[in-house]
This record gives structure tokens, sequence and C-alpha cells, in this order.
């Protein structure tokens, strides 16, 4: 998930949960659109922490030259 998406679920889920004003029954399932709106800003939030979290550990990661060795130059030359 990345932070447009988290980005994306906590606006939806906010504008469920404190904008929209539906009553609202799927068959005979009555639907709560706050409840819907809650879980879709906790699924945001956890993908954004994740993304965090995930940027924080790829941005951490080096890489190494394989023909870099560690070794002093040779002694110069004597002419």
């Amino acid at each position: 998930m990345s932070l447009g998406l988290s980005i994306f679920l906590i606006a939806a889920g906010a504008i469920l949960r404190f904008a929209v004003t539906i009553d609202a029954s799927v068959g005979s399932v009555t639907v709560n659109w706050d409840i819907i709106g809650d879980i879709l800003m906790l699924a945001g939030v956890a993908g954004l922490i994740l993304s965090i979290w995930l940027m924080n550990q790829a941005r951490r990661r080096t890489t190494t030259d394989p023909t870099y060795t560690d070794q002093p130059p040779p002694p110069p030359q004597q002419y």
C-alpha cells in the first residue's frame, strides 16, 4: 500500500464517518456507515505507518562495489 492509497483511505473513511448521514440496508442487514468509515481510516493509518516504515528500511540499505578492495596501494617503484 502506498502513501497515496493510504491518504485516500483516510480521506474516504473520514467522509463516511463525519459527512455522510445515510441509513441504508443491504437485504436484511443494516449498514452502519460510521463503522465503515472507522475501518477505512484505521486501514489507511496502518497502511501509512507501513509505507513510511518500508521507505525508511529501503533508505537504510547500502550497496557495495564488488571491485573495491580495502587494501593499501602498492608501494612506489624504485628507479
